[in-house]
């Protein structure tokens, strides 16, 4: 294996700097930080760009949560890391020379993207990068989530340098992480959700075809009106469709719906241009 890519994505930023130095102690390890979801965006495409993807992304649980105070424990541990990083490294200026590279923004101006969302774009956007969440608890629930918006592991904040290093090189050959407490809850999360979108299917699979378009339709956000020009019908055939999906689907709203036809899978229906963009569209062919 050869030199290893990591950002370390955390707006806690004694915690992530001091991560982020101690694993650049580290021979084959590159590595960035990011305080923010968008500040990791901006350097994963950066990164692209210069066909210099990340390998990991280390991914704060609680990322984009809103203003926090850095805990006494967390700060502790920044602090007492940073004389272990300069005796590792054998250069107290060589990680900070690293850290001052990587441009930061004010969370203030920027979106917020939260750490499972980010963890989603990831893997939609650069799947050969893995991710690993860092949680200050544990919570089987939160790490089920993780694993299913695409994350390879689930790590605390408090563990060893050398467990987290064997994580991150693990999970490059394509290991799945967690700590052996979590198991048994994970498990039966997974199994959980796996059951739940089940049944979702299942009564999906209960509508008739033009019911599952128009729920598709639902998916997309269309309104009845909308939905009424894309199947060409009538917005009171619409109505009674929508009022029998509700029905069969065992809902009352058409946010639940569509919250049910996502865990059984059912994506939007493709959107068309309006008249307006053909019209435009025309004109510039003309």
């Amino acid at each position: 294996m050869g030199r290893i890519r990591v950002l370390v994505v955390d707006d806690h930023r004694i915690f992530a700097e001091s991560l982020a130095a101690a694993l650049a102690a580290e021979p084959d390890v590159d590595v960035s930080a990011a305080g923010s979801g968008p500040a990791a965006q901006r350097c994963l495409d950066r990164a692209a760009a210069d066909n210099r993807r990340y390998d990991v992304l280390l991914v704060d649980a609680d990322l984009g949560d809103g203003p926090r105070q850095a805990s006494p424990v967390l700060a502790a541990q920044g602090a007492a890391q940073a004389p272990q990083v300069a005796q590792l490294a054998h250069t107290p200026a060589a990680a900070p020379v690293a850290l001052a590279a990587v441009p930061r923004i004010p969370v203030e101006s920027e979106p917020v993207v939260d750490g499972l969302t980010l963890v989603e774009r990831v893997r939609a956007d650069y799947p050969g990068t893995r991710t690993v969440v860092l949680a200050e608890r544990d919570d089987a629930r939160r790490a089920a989530r993780a694993l299913q918006a695409g994350a390879s592991g689930w790590v605390a904040k408090d563990c060893s340098l050398s467990r987290l290093l064997a994580v991150v090189r693990g999970v490059l050959r394509d290991e799945t992480h967690l700590p052996p407490a979590l198991l048994t809850g994970v498990l039966r999360e997974l199994t959980a959700a796996r059951r739940h979108r089940t049944e979702s299917e299942r009564l999906v699979e209960s509508l008739t075809p033009r019911e599952q378009e128009v729920l598709r339709c639902m998916v997309a956000g269309l309104g009845r009106k909308a939905v009424a020009e894309r199947l060409y019908l009538s917005p009171h055939t619409v109505r009674t469709h929508m009022q029998n999906v509700l029905g069969k689907l065992g809902v009352h709203s058409t946010l639940a719906a569509v919250a049910l036809a996502r865990r059984a899978g059912v994506g939007p229906v493709e959107l068309l241009p309006s008249a307006g963009d053909v019209v435009e569209r025309r004109g510039q062919l003309s």
